[in-house]
């Protein structure tokens, strides 16, 4: 088994070779066919998260011991199952869902494997995906994706996810209402390719990157503008800016939201970027605010999107496969700005 390992944080990836692991009770082994590289995995190998005010919370904190695979977007075959593995076969083929809780905790009983506070993520607490083959405890999390290609499929196990859970956070909205999405960036692309499934109103891009502006708008956003255009954003959309996404998630674009948004309105902050912020407490209730986090999303989420993505009623967003030995390369151009869509590894 070739992995392309964190084997010390802030340095590049580094080869590692390993017998192919045997699966037993209900573990599946599976022979991975792509993986997306996510901004997440920046923060991973980098080996922390900026909380602002010179805080920082590392992953040797939260548990990642070195060293590990990161990846999370993955698609694969069933190569090999334990003994007790079942209702799964050899050559079944699916979208690993990596966001796996304990296992035996009230919020794992209940379906909420994210709200899980001894989590089993694959890619960040388990060896991830950016290898050739990866061990997952049951077959349950391999999501079938029909005749999908795997290239096109594996971005959605995160990006996709994260930005479907993002938008049903929202209440149902109308179509004379606008949603923001901050940062059109692959998740916010993702947002935008998506948000027709489950709302009508008209999604306005915001991000500071003219071409990332231009592409939302090839994407379907109605209108797409930098933040610096706060009063052109507002005269189009005439104080019905219901909701704001935050696909960056730092200081200055989680305050563009709430001050952009209407009185009652939401801002669901998703992005990691990291950073602070300081709210005057008596404007919260003074104007309805709802503030919001969303982390990836659930099991049960997942399979809804990909009978969504399989029904062929929305876009898919753009991707493009590289060799997995491209990985350094490929987290080095995300990085950097320089990809619109979704980088995947194909071993």
């Amino acid at each position: 088994m070739k992995s392309y390992q964190v084997t010390e944080f802030g340095k590049p990836l580094e080869l590692r070779e390993y017998e192919d692991p045997t699966p037993k009770g209900k573990e599946v082994l599976i022979k991975i066919s792509a993986c997306g590289v996510c901004h997440s995995d920046l923060h991973l190998a980098e080996g922390f998260f900026d909380l602002g005010n010179g805080k920082k919370i590392t992953l040797s904190d939260r548990g990642t011991k070195l060293p590990f695979t990161p990846g999370h977007e993955i698609t694969g075959e069933v190569v090999a199952k334990g003994e007790n593995a079942q209702e799964i076969n050899i050559g079944d083929r699916g979208i690993v869902f990596p966001w796996i809780g304990c296992q035996d905790c009230e919020s794992c009983l209940n379906e909420k494997e994210t709200l899980c506070e001894n989590p089993k993520y694959l890619g960040a607490r388990l060896n991830g995906g950016y290898s050739d083959h990866i061990m997952i405890p049951d077959g349950k999390y391999l999501v079938p994706y029909g005749d999908l290609d795997p290239y096109q499929a594996a971005p959605y196990a995160c990006s996709g996810l994260t930005a479907y859970s993002a938008l049903k956070k929202i209440p149902n909205t109308n179509i004379e209402e606008f949603i923001l999405v901050i940062g059109a960036g692959g998740v916010g692309c993702n947002g935008i390719l998506l948000a027709s499934s489950i709302h009508k109103a008209k999604i306005i891009a915001i991000d500071i990157d003219e071409s990332k502006r231009n592409e939302a708008k090839k994407l379907g956003a109605f209108a797409a503008f930098s933040p610096e255009d706060k009063k052109e954003i507002l005269g189009l959309c005439e104080g019905k800016i219901v909701a704001a996404i935050d696909f960056v998630g730092n200081e200055e674009t989680t305050n563009f939201g709430i001050n952009m948004i209407k009185k009652g309105g939401t801002v669901v902050v998703v992005g990691l970027y990291g950073g602070s912020i300081s709210l005057s407490l008596p404007l919260i209730p003074m104007r309805s605010l709802n503030l919001k986090g969303s982390y990836v999303g659930e099991l049960k989420e997942l399979k809804e999107l990909v009978e969504i993505i399989k029904s062929g009623s929305v876009k898919l967003i753009n991707v493009k496969p590289q060799k997995l030995d491209t990985a350094n390369e490929a987290m080095n151009d995300l990085k950097n700005g320089k990809v619109n869509g979704r980088i995947v590894l194909c071993p």
